[in-house]
């Protein structure tokens, strides 16, 4: 998949295509299933199948905070719609200047003149444009009077339920329920990141773990995790184990800032420096100070034995 950071850098081979267009947070199975409809209208005209979305997501811009919401960092959201199979991502820097951006110029400069788009799939609660002035019924006249087709998508929901939402995926890792979440998602909600040197405390015990910040997610419930782990190299998954992790601040040491620490079975190797996909399986147990060393060992050796006992089963609902 081709990633473009700019409307205005597109070349030709990359314009006429059929595009998705919304956040994608989570890239969930309603995003799914707009990427689905986009890919298969794409397919019938024969053209290529786009998606775009912004960077960073609208509400950092407005209402930026330290602890973030996002369930998918940007390179964890690429490699997810690349899975959808776009041929080409058009990541829009969100700015003070795309802010106040009116509707019909971002209609006439963005999709019609940089990207020729031959059409666009949107959701129904679709909105863009300075204060939101642009929805679903503004993009489908304006895309009448442009030459190009508009499909607008109806959300999907759960089973029997409302709509899926990233706000309610959010709330059940939150809640610790990363099996709700999966079951929203259609996908493990997964952790990406660098692992880094840590106090090596877990080698001396016999438990070696990789740590990894959260700096530009969403952050779950502290706990003990059943977790599978995908080592990323170039881009491309290189091994995949399964393990036990704990996020939090550890009570025993009281730690500044959270952490996400796994214990990978059955591995032997050097993680430090590499870029590691962990998935949140299934919720163990909360955090807990315990009297010492030897007292961890004991409980991890327990959690472990947990761990792959509900890896051994796991499914998303």
């Amino acid at each position: 998949m081709k990633i473009f950071r700019h409307h205005r850098d597109v070349p030709d081979a990359y314009k006429g295509a059929i595009v998705a267009v919304g956040n994608f947070d989570g890239v969930h199975r309603g995003h799914q299933a707009l990427i689905g409809e986009a890919r298969r209208i794409a397919e019938e005209r024969g053209a290529c199948l786009g998606v775009l979305a912004f960077e960073p997501h609208p509400q950092e811009f407005f209402r930026p905070s330290p602890e973030s919401f996002r369930l998918t960092p940007f390179r964890t959201k690429a490699r997810l719609i690349a899975e959808q199979g776009a041929d080409v991502m058009y990541a829009l820097a969100f700015d003070a200047e795309m802010a106040v951006r009116p509707a019909q110029d971002f209609v006439m400069e963005v999709l019609v003149e940089s990207l020729g788009v031959g059409g666009v799939v949107v959701g129904a609660d679709f909105q863009f444009g300075k204060a939101r002035a642009g929805n679903a019924t503004v993009l489908s006249y304006m895309g009448e009077m442009e030459g190009f087709g508009v499909t607008v998508f109806e959300p999907v929901a759960a089973e029997g339920q409302d709509k899926i939402s990233s706000s309610r995926i959010r709330d059940a890792l939150k809640a610790g329920r990363p099996e709700e979440a999966a079951h929203l998602l259609g996908h493990w909600w997964a952790v990406e990141a660098r692992v880094e040197h840590g106090d090596k405390r877990g080698r001396t015990i016999g438990f070696p773990t990789a740590n990894m910040r959260l700096d530009h997610t969403l952050k779950p419930a502290y706990g003990v995790y059943a977790v599978r782990a995908t080592i990323i190299e170039d881009d491309k998954p290189a091994g995949t184990f399964d393990g036990v992790a704990n996020f939090g601040i550890r009570p025993m040491f009281e730690i500044d800032v959270p952490l996400l620490e796994t214990y990978l079975f059955d591995f032997n190797g050097d993680l430090y420096g590499k870029h590691l996909a962990v998935e949140l399986v299934a919720y163990l147990r909360p955090e807990a100070k315990l009297a010492g060393l030897d007292a961890l060992k004991a409980q991890i050796a327990v959690d472990s034995a947990a761990a792959r006992a509900a890896l051994k089963t796991a499914a998303i609902p």
